[in-house]
């Protein structure tokens, strides 16, 4: 999302690996951080369902455009 939305706030997963600091935003799933670390789809599949789940309606929206362009196969 940073390629396509410039904003100050930023937003982390909780994890005791990370480098970055900012906003928690609690996982959906318990392992979430570590799996995501193996698949870079499903990194950015979640991260785009976190940024519906606290995006405004631009961000949402911009969101749910790229979700169903990788599930389509349209993302590269």
């Amino acid at each position: 999302m940073k390629d396509f939305i410039m904003s100050n706030e930023v937003y982390v997963w909780p994890s005791p690996d990370g480098k970055a600091r900012g906003q928690a935003i609690i996982p959906l799933y318990p392992n979430q951080v570590f799996a995501v670390k193996q698949d870079e789809t499903l990194y950015n599949l979640l991260s785009l369902i976190d940024t519906i789940r606290v995006g405004k309606v631009r961000e949402s929206e911009k969101a749910v455009q790229l979700m169903k362009e990788i599930l389509s196969g349209e993302y590269t």
